[in-house]
């Protein structure tokens, strides 16, 4: 795991520290309800426990679960927040599936972006996912974006979502905002964090998967700006669940690029909801 923003809402993350004896999890949750939501990941426990999945202790196993949260308290109900029988429930939908879905769904269900003037200028966003494959060798993204910035498509540079202006009839510029105020800002909103995963079937021990979760973060980089403030909580999860032989610099590149763009997956699949418009409204 790799942390970039400067409030992160996590569990168990101490367990992916290079020198912690742990070599590997069992489970990763990316949900909302901010700290609240880290209850969920009971869910996931109970889920994987009930099929013998975790750290054998002789009386049962203990899963190892690691879980991220976003803001997403202030978009309609605070007391509406993510728990552990919903995330039971989405470990059972998980495994029925065998493909993931983008847009308003799981932790993208309350994700904004574009919020340094506040819930009247933000518009909605999403869960997004991309993968790609080389030759025998496969990486994958899943990210819930709710960032302060806004947001660009990583390969044409065109602005997609984000802050918008006076009239509601296009884009403000954030970036620019922020440069107004150089002098301080009092009030910047906090209501923030992209939370993603990058899964690989290369075959890479931890400190190797550390490295890729940090260079995935170039990702956030090429398609939000501004990016990893301090009203942001930006964490990025990098695992390893194959054998195939591959050069760490190279899926550590790749996953930039299939971040990035399932950033972008992220706000174009996601619908107007709540008052607040998508994309789509925009294209």
């Amino acid at each position: 795991m790799d942390v970039r923003g400067g409030g992160p809402a996590s569990r168990e993350t101490e367990l992916l520290n290079p020198v912690a004896d742990c070599q590997g999890i069992h489970g990763l949750l990316l949900s909302g309800g901010s700290a609240f939501g880290l209850d969920a990941a009971g869910g996931v426990m109970r889920y994987l426990e009930e099929r013998g999945i975790g750290f054998q202790v002789g009386v049962t196993v203990v899963p190892l679960v690691c879980a991220s949260c976003l803001f997403d308290l202030a978009l309609v109900n605070h007391r509406v927040r993510p728990d552990a029988a919903m995330a039971y429930r989405a470990c059972e939908d998980a495994y029925r599936k065998s493909r993931g879905d983008s847009g308003c769904i799981g932790a993208g269900t309350g994700a904004t972006v574009g919020k340094f003037h506040g819930q009247e200028y933000l518009m909605k966003s999403g869960l997004g996912c991309y993968a790609l494959q080389v030759g025998e060798l496969k990486v994958g993204a899943i990210v819930a974006v709710n960032a302060l910035g806004d947001v660009f498509d990583c390969d044409t540079g065109k602005k997609l979502a984000g802050m918008l202006n006076e009239e509601k009839t296009g884009f403000s510029d954030t970036e620019t905002e922020f440069y107004k105020l150089y002098a301080g800002m009092n009030n910047l909103f906090t209501g923030n964090t992209t939370i993603g995963a990058i899964v690989t079937n290369g075959k890479f021990n931890k400190i190797q998967m550390k490295k890729i979760a940090a260079m995935a973060h170039n990702g956030y980089a090429r398609s939000i700006r501004p990016v990893h403030t301090t009203a942001d909580g930006d964490s990025i999860y990098a695992m390893s669940v194959g054998e195939v032989e591959a050069d760490l610099n190279v899926v550590g590149t790749l996953s930039s690029l299939v971040m990035a763009r399932a950033v972008r997956a992220a706000v174009l699949a996601a619908e107007s909801m709540y008052g607040h418009p998508a994309a789509k409204d925009f294209l």
